[in-house]
């Protein structure tokens, strides 16, 4: 067998808006993947039974469930359901869904690490609930669980490419694309490779950095993220 990737380079077009694609798919569900699964954190901890439940419940049954069938799930119930979203809104949806999930087993942890006495010492400045969460047990808890929750982020980054099997049209689409063209599907699909092994070092040396300019602490104690 004789490599050649002339033209798989040749396409390097379709290639990086593939690659910019999942950039976005990944930089979005993060975002938002990381705001719903700190409040289900949050939401599991409550003394609120129906809170706490429907959180687990919503966990759970993520966690333990293919993210193959819930990106189907979301993309066939959505239509039946009378609504019409672009393949790109599906894959938003179903990346924040699932990752929202993990992320609020690991905000959590992150939470039940904080001693019992800071919060009592923020009950005992008058902080209401919400407030405790936001000044005394966000911050320490982030910092706690960060490389974990990095981890998890690049993770959804790479299981972004899930999403080409409802024509997102991210990397491993744009691969599948070229391969069918050019015939060359190990060349088409090693140049891929090195493209997601780039993006996920540049992204953890990213997040490296951003924990850094975050917990100034762990800079100064010369602990690494």
């Amino acid at each position: 067998m004789t490599l050649d990737f002339t033209a798989i380079l040749a396409r390097w077009q379709m290639l990086l808006d593939g690659l910019l694609l999942t950039v976005e798919l990944a930089a979005v569900t993060t975002l938002t993947g990381f705001l719903i699964g700190t409040i289900c954190a949050i939401a599991r901890r409550s003394h609120h039974r129906w809170a706490s439940r429907t959180a687990a419940i919503y966990v759970e049954s993520i966690r333990n469930t293919p993210f193959l069938v819930q990106i189907f799930v979301v993309y066939f119930g959505l239509s039946s359901l009378g609504f019409s979203f672009s393949a790109i809104a599906v894959a938003i949806i179903a990346l924040t869904i699932n990752v929202g999930a993990y992320t609020a087993e690991i905000m959590r942890a992150g939470f039940d690490s904080i001693q019992p006495g800071q919060w009592e010492a923020g009950e005992c400045l008058g902080l209401s609930k919400v407030q405790a969460y936001w000044h005394v047990g966000l911050r320490p808890a982030m910092e706690r669980v960060y490389p974990s929750l990095t981890s998890q982020f690049i993770l959804l980054m790479l299981a972004s490419s899930v999403t080409s099997q409802i024509s997102a049209e991210e990397l491993t689409a744009a691969a599948n694309f070229i391969q069918s063209e050019t015939y060359r599907p190990f060349e088409t699909f090693v140049v891929a490779a090195l493209l997601y092994l780039a993006l996920s070092l540049v992204m953890r040396l990213a997040f490296w950095g951003l924990g850094q300019a975050i917990f100034p602490r762990r800079r100064r104690l010369g602990t690494n993220l």
